[in-house]
């Protein structure tokens, strides 16, 4: 199939129409998946559509999508999960709009990447999800665990498929008949694949429940088969709407689910059970189909078409012998009968062969084509690859530059925000100033008008005075004129009184005189009232100037103080709407984030009663699981119920503390809170059942009250959980009481431990005797035994193994010896400890005083008698070339620590300057050196048997050095791992001995007392 067809083809059937995709261009995409083995080629034509910006578009590809990875290639899966963020992405931005289909894109999308993570945990499933009874078990592994957690994703898959159903049928408008119109048969076509797989779905649902059932109780379960029946009765409605729609009718046959569900609790009911079945009627041809018919078969039907019309026309028998040649012939019929059959077997042969040909020729073709194919798909996915990284190139560069754009926008309000802000508060003072020089203008210009009027006072004063002198000074020339007139007359008239006239003369001219002194000072007081009424208008001139120039600053002051308010209060208005602006995005921002508080806090306070819901259920579980027949097989010892009892209790203590947090501040302390829930269910649902497993090997008045006492636990811990989910009663709630059972369950668990041995006190003593002296007899046997074994190695073996035999054993004796001489050094340094600590009493009574330590040395003088009976049967298995010179040397150091346990436990109650101490220590370090001696006798012994089995290589091949290299290589390693593990079982071997043997003998209260 040509890519370029292909590429038409989801063009086609991934477009903006509002109307259903066709099937011929669905069917030509999902044969190109198969073609190129993948979904290269329909991913780079999706990732060029504008997916995003038109939701009708959106639909479509969800529509081809779901196809694909139900009937197209397997690797279909694989070559969309690098897109799966993507469809989250975009399911929720169309998520946002809530008309139209927006939200049938944002639900369609979700469902898509659901399927993809199913089939990506569950590789088992086929995208078209058939699949055999048989091949069900097999995905389940037959594990319980794995059937269980496939159920809940196989419901969470099938909540995904109802959400859509509805979400499309809610958003028809069903009083018209919408599945007959364009509109509503693109919205109602995807519908089909949903219908096939939610029948896949019910059906392994159905059968899983009814496997989990049957494995595990019934209370366990309650949470599936409620979650079962609400989708049963969803499916069932949205069944039987859909089989009524027009447009299904001729499409699908829709099955009808059972009247009522299954029950689960009865085993019988999976009989009953039929499993939905959808029938596809065979696709009728249509102007939108394309025939796919293939050479031959059209041949074929053309030629039976050709028979069947000459049949019709002639009839059947003329068509056998048309022109009756048989007849005319003088031909026997059974001749002809038998030619005929010749003829057909012949032409059947031919035809056989014919056909055989033309498919081995079609295969040929076919695997031409598929090759071509593949090369073709490669190539494609190699510039897919290319343009993939290209465009996610470019996609990150432009997501790069838009967050530069968008930090420096943000830069850029907060640099003007600063620079406004700044400005206010310049022009604030700047107001301020201009204020107070306007104050102090105002001020002065009221000074300088009281001036003026006092000048313009005086000025007239003095215009007054002025006009005075003069008026005076006209008056006496008046007056001096009409005395020069008189003088005149009477000088003439009156010649004859000259005397008197002369008199008159002479006086006129004294009072002449001192008249026109008086008018000379009257002219210079008037010529210094010149001066001064000059000066003063001068002075009047400069002031009415300086008023006139303070005038003119006034106004201009004026003026530029009116252009600062404009300014101010354009800026103050321009300030006011941007703060209020900020203010509104504040109060926005704050409205949000509080509903987004109290929406955090919703789902805190609903993840709490989640967890706490959770906890209680498997709190419940644990009380349910005390009173199942199936638990009483189980035991437990009090040692391991105290130190789950000790874990549950810090839990306890945690989440009081943790539980307070949060009571303080719910938001951040909730994150502590859950996690101290999951482990407080988890610990207390671990000592619930390890109390009742103690019980069923303790005595009966002891298991009573602590089982009594694990169900009162279980259920104050239920009583605190159930009150955490509850907003009312949650500060409330109190774990005291559960930390009290606890407690309570701890003292009967120390009641329950075992407190030594199972003897009794006053018999201690005649046990540790009896032990000493079965360790000895054990030691003297191992000696004679070795003897033994020596005389017949001296008896029976030659040469390298008489000599390795020798050495081996003589070490073994002399190690006997050391410890003979050790146990025999531990009964003195015993007896003197006795003798010197028992005071009055008796030694039976000492030994029981001081139990931890006797216990002690039985102990250890049990593990002396049985180390030197293995050790004896370790070199009895080397003599006979049975065992292992490594077990031996294991042996040798095992009883080497035995010994040392025993000199250990002797001289815990030994005076430290004691001669039988002395002597104790000088025999341990004989027992020490005497085992370096067997393991050095070993050792060398195991080199020369090592030295005299050596292989000789020399007559082998290449081949067989090759292979014996190969196989050594491989034990190597085998030896190496198994090296590996039996270190690591050693030492936890060794951890768990040393805990035992110090808890049952006391050491650590002996070193104490």
């Amino acid at each position: 199939m040509e890519l370029g067809k292909v590429t038409v083809s989801i063009n086609k059937a991934i477009n903006a129409q509002e109307v259903a995709v066709k099937e011929k261009h669905a069917r030509t995409c999902i044969l190109g998946t198969h073609h190129e083995k993948g979904a290269q080629t329909f991913w780079s034509v999706v990732n060029r559509l504008p997916l995003s910006g038109n939701a009708v578009l959106c639909w479509k590809f969800c529509h081809v999508f779901h196809k694909l990875l139900r009937d197209g290639h397997s690797n279909v899966l694989k070559d969309s999960v690098r897109y799966k963020n993507e469809l989250s992405d975009m399911s929720r931005m169309w998520g946002h709009l809530s008309e139209g289909y927006g939200q049938l894109c944002s639900i369609y999308l979700k469902l898509l990447r659901t399927k993809m993570e199913f089939h990506t945990k569950n590789p088992r499933f086929p995208g078209n999800l058939q699949m055999s009874d048989r091949q069900l078990d097999e995905a389940g592994e037959n594990d319980v665990n794995n059937f269980f957690q496939l159920t809940v994703e196989m419901f969470d898959y099938l909540e995904c498929e109802l959400n859509l159903f509805q979400t499309v049928f809610s958003s028809l408008d069903m009083s018209r008949s919408v599945s007959v119109t364009a509109a509503g048969q693109c919205r109602l076509a995807p519908l089909i694949q949903v219908i096939l797989d939610c029948s896949h779905l019910y059906d392994y649902t159905v059968k899983l429940l009814f496997k989990l059932h049957s494995c595990l109780p019934a209370d366990t379960l309650q949470g599936h088969r409620d979650r079962f029946l609400e989708q049963f009765r969803k499916l069932k409605d949205l069944f039987y709407r859909s089989s009524n729609l027009q447009y299904f009718k001729r499409l699908i046959q829709i099955p009808q689910l059972p009247e009522n569900p299954p029950n689960f609790l009865r085993a019988s009911a999976l009989s009953e059970h039929i499993s939905p079945v959808v029938v596809i009627p065979a696709e009728a041809s249509s102007p939108d189909s394309e025939p796919i018919t293939d050479l031959v078969e059209m041949d074929t039907a053309s030629q039976s078409l050709f028979d069947n019309k000459f049949d019709d026309i002639f009839g059947s028998s003329f068509s056998s012998d048309p022109f009756n040649f048989n007849s005319q012939n003088g031909m026997n019929k059974d001749e002809k009968d038998r030619l005929i059959e010749q003829l057909y077997r012949e032409i059947s042969a031919l035809k056989e062969e014919l056909e055989n040909f033309k498919a081995e020729s079609a295969r040929g073709m076919v695997q031409l084509r598929g090759r071509s194919s593949e090369l073709e798909a490669e190539l494609a996915e190699q510039r897919h690859l290319k343009q993939q990284a290209q465009d996610e190139s470019e996609f990150l560069r432009a997501e790069l530059e838009e967050l530069k754009k968008q930090r420096e926008d943000t830069e850029k309000a907060q640099r003007s925000l600063t620079e406004i802000e700044r400005r206010a508060q310049a022009n604030e003072q700047r107001y301020s100033k201009l204020k107070e020089k306007y104050s102090e203008l105002v001020q002065n210009h009221a000074d300088l008008l009281r001036k003026n009027a006092e000048v313009t006072k005086q000025v007239t004063v003095a215009r007054q005075a002025q006009g005075d002198v003069e008026r005076e000074k006209k008056e006496l020339e008046d007056s001096f004129q009409r005395v020069s007139e008189q003088a005149q007359r009477k000088s003439q008239e009156q010649a004859e009184v000259l005397d008197t006239l002369k008199r008159e003369l002479a006086a006129s001219r004294q009072e002449l005189q001192v008249l026109q002194g008086t008018l000379e000072s009257s002219t210079q007081v008037g010529v210094e009232q010149s001066t001064r009424i000059t000066g003063l208008e001068q002075e009047r001139d400069r002031l009415s100037q300086a008023a006139e120039q303070h005038g003119e600053e006034m106004a201009a002051l004026r003026a530029e103080l009116q252009h600062l308010r404009d300014t101010l209060s354009r800026e103050r208005e321009s300030s006011k709407m941007e703060l209020e602006t900020l203010q509104t995005q504040l109060r926005d921002k704050e409205s949000g984030e509080q509903a987004l508080q109290r929406r955090l806090a919703e789902e805190q306070f609903a993840l709490l009663q989640g967890t706490a819901r959770e906890a209680e259920r498997m709190v419940q579980d644990a009380l349910g699981r005390l009173e199942d027949p199936a638990h009483i097989g189980c035991t437990g010892s009090a040692d391991y119920l105290l130190s789950r009892t000790l874990a549950a209790s810090e839990c306890v203590e945690r989440l009081r503390d943790a539980h307070g947090k949060y009571l303080s501040n719910r938001a951040a302390a909730v994150g502590s809170l859950l996690p101290c829930l999951a482990l407080f269910a988890h610990l207390v649902s671990d000592t619930l059942l390890q109390g009742s497993a103690t019980s069923h090997v303790a005595p009966m008045e002891p298991a009573d009250r602590l089982l009594e006492m694990c169900r009162q636990c279980g259920s104050e811990a239920v009583s605190y959980l159930s009150a955490l989910q509850d907003p009312e009663s949650v500060e409330g709630a109190d774990c005291s009481l559960v930390m009290t059972c606890l407690s309570r369950i701890s003292t009967i668990g120390e009641e329950l431990r075992p407190r030594g041995l199972d003897v009794k006190q006053e018999e201690l003593g005649d046990l540790v005797d009896k032990e000493m002296a079965a360790t000895a007899a054990a030691i003297e046997t191992a000696a004679a035994r070795i003897e033994e074994m020596l005389s017949k190695a001296r008896a029976g073996d030659t040469g390298v193994k008489l000599e390795v035999n020798e050495r081996i054993l003589g070490s073994c004796t002399g190690l006997m010896q050391a410890i003979h001489i050790l146990v025999l050094a531990s009964k003195d340094l015993q007896k003197e400890i006795v003798e010197s600590g028992r005071g009055a009493a008796s030694p039976k009574e000492f030994y029981a005083k001081n139990s931890r330590w006797t216990e002690g040395l039985i102990s250890a003088s049990k593990a002396v008698g049985w180390g030197a009976t293995v050790m004896v049967d370790a070199a009895d298995l080397v003599v006979q070339g049975k065992g292992t010179f490594e077990e031996l040397m294991v042996c040798s150091r095992e009883i080497a620590a035995s010994t040392a346990q025993l000199v250990a436990a002797s001289k815990v109650k030994a005076d430290k300057d004691s001669a039988n101490l002395c002597k104790l220590q000088q025999a341990s370090r004989g027992v020490n050196q005497a085992t370096a001696g067997v393991v050095a006798s070993t050792k060398a012994g195991k080199s020369q048997v090592e030295e005299k089995d050596s292989m000789d290589f020399s007559s082998m091949t290449l081949t067989q050095i090759k292979r014996q290299e190969m196989d050594s290589q491989v034990r190597v390693l085998e030896l190496e791992n198994q090296l590996q593990k039996e270190r690591q079982k050693l030492g936890e071997l060794r951890k768990k001995h040393y805990e035992l043997a110090g808890v049952a003998e006391g050491w650590e209260e002996d070193a104490a007392d």
